[in-house]
């Protein structure tokens, strides 16, 4: 394998060559060595895409390394027992790239747990030793940048060819709990399997010491990362991952549906048939958003195993959608999601879940909704990532079944401005206060009786909002003003 060297990025070559002037040599290592060899097996003539690098140097201690670094202009300390340095942004010449530097470094495990390691960084490490503390063969190669020579101690070529898993050291691999939940992610972005040994190693691994925040972070990858999410959550249930962590997820599996409808079998089969269909419905949605559609489909389902029963000889789960709602509480408090950059990740997860059968309902029920009816839902989630989500459901199942009243629910909320949130109020408290009312709670109480006939379309503008609120004010005379 003899790649041009130009096919690595300018700043990560401008930097190399200025560790190697300073006296050491250094090397790419994980995700973006993963990629461009894969690339290689393939075939493939392009560079890796992956704009993140991690870089190792070696034969440089600590203060050398941190001094070279500066001339590329700030530089963030990260990590807490070892230094990982991260150049990022304008002052690395690349505001695109992002790449952490660090010495290889030696683990020991020290106490019980994810977090029980002593680490020490150690520049005069052997090539060997250093990626021996990897997770996978495939992501324990060494790349250098400035000669394209691909350092491979692990048979991580041979892995990647095989699309196989594989452990680096079955003594040390099982050291670090949180190495099970990578290899799911893993496995779902690359569609890999374990390899029969690494499988047992992940099976016999206590998760028990995992932290919410290590959990979800590895989860997030999967569900954002993965084309098909089913495959690291298949393999969750085959290595006891969903027993272990995620109760709500083992209760799925074995729980019978209606075959005329749900001809794929249980609701652990309906959900990861329907996480796929996810994964391909979040088109134009920023971060926040795409993990709200993508969390709510996998909890969608989760009311059926409490209310599944045997009616008039048909499988029925009545009402399970509001029975969803306590489960999907648990399992985001479980994985600590509330809030994420402001968003209400927590607060839209849980109403979609409750609603996401409305489209169906609705358009079951068109000649009866109102258009109050929709206005009314903006208010508890945005009907548009609704729409996704009940889309994803229908299309979650084996056969053909028609998602028009998906495609007519998300019609009807664009043609009333409400695909995203609800009606802005068109009256104010300011003018209640300009009529001459006194601040207090009468002022609220108006203003919401007036919004109210405002989604049911009565009030269109805002002065029939304002004779409206004149009405109210003179059935009710004397006890308004100041």
């Amino acid at each position: 394998m003899d790649p041009s060297p130009g096919r690595v990025p300018r700043p990560i070559l401008d930097l190399a060559r200025a560790l190697q002037r300073a006296g050491g040599r250094a090397l790419l290592v994980g995700g973006w060595v993963r990629e461009q060899v894969a690339r290689r097996l393939r075939g493939d003539r392009e560079a890796a895409t992956d704009d993140e690098f991690d870089m190792e140097v070696y034969g440089l201690p600590p203060a050398r390394l941190e001094e070279a670094l500066r001339r590329f202009g700030s530089v963030n300390l990260v990590g807490e027992s070892f230094a990982v340095y991260r150049l990022s942004g304008p002052s690395f010449g690349a505001p695109a790239l992002a790449v952490d530097v660090s010495l290889p470094r030696r683990d020991s495990k020290v106490a019980a747990g994810h977090r029980g390691f002593a680490v020490e960084g150690d520049p005069d490490l052997s090539f060997e030793e250093a990626t021996r503390r990897r997770d996978f063969t495939v992501n324990a190669m060494l790349w250098d940048p400035l000669t394209s020579e691909l350092l491979d101690f692990w048979g991580g070529q041979r892995d990647l060819q095989d699309r196989i898993l594989r452990a680096v050291d079955p003594v040390t691999f099982v050291e670090d709990s949180l190495r099970v939940l990578r290899g799911l992610q893993f496995a779902a972005r690359l569609d890999f399997a374990f390899d029969p040994g690494t499988e047992d190693l992940c099976r016999g691994v206590d998760l028990s010491d995992l932290p919410a925040e290590r959990i979800w972070g590895e989860m997030e990858k999967l569900l954002l990362k993965a084309r098909r999410p089913s495959l690291g959550l298949a393999w969750a249930a085959r290595l006891g991952v969903v027993e272990k962590l995620f109760p709500e997820l083992a209760a799925l599996q074995g729980c019978p549906q209606d075959p005329e409808w749900h001809p794929e079998g249980d609701v652990w089969a309906h959900t990861l048939l329907c996480m796929d269909r996810a994964a391909e419905e979040l088109e134009g949605l920023d971060k926040e958003r795409k993990l709200a559609v993508l969390l709510a489909e996998l909890c969608h389902d989760f009311g059926k195993p409490a209310t599944t029963a045997l009616v008039d000889g048909r499988i029925r789960s009545h009402e399970h959608e509001s029975a969803g709602r306590a489960p999907t509480l648990a399992f985001l408090e479980r994985l600590n999601i509330h809030t994420l950059n402001g968003y209400d990740l927590r607060g839209q997860v849980v109403e979609l879940v409750s609603h996401h059968l409305t489209p169906s309902h609705f358009f079951k029920n068109r000649e009866h909704v109102g258009d109050g009816a929709f206005r009314r839902l903006a208010r508890k989630l945005e009907p548009e990532l609704l729409y996704r989500v009940s889309r994803a459901d229908c299309r979650g199942r084996t056969g053909e079944f028609s998602t028009e009243a998906q495609e007519w629910f998300l019609a009807k909320t664009r043609s009333l401005g409400v695909e995203r949130k609800p009606p802005g109020p068109m009256l104010m408290g300011r003018h209640l206060l300009a009529m001459g009312l006194a601040p207090g709670p009468r002022i609220g109480e108006i203003t919401r009786a007036v919004y109210e006939l405002q989604l049911d379309g009565v009030v269109r503008n805002l002065d029939e909002a304002l004779e409206r609120a004149r009405r109210i004010l003179s059935e009710a005379p004397g006890r308004e003003h100041g």
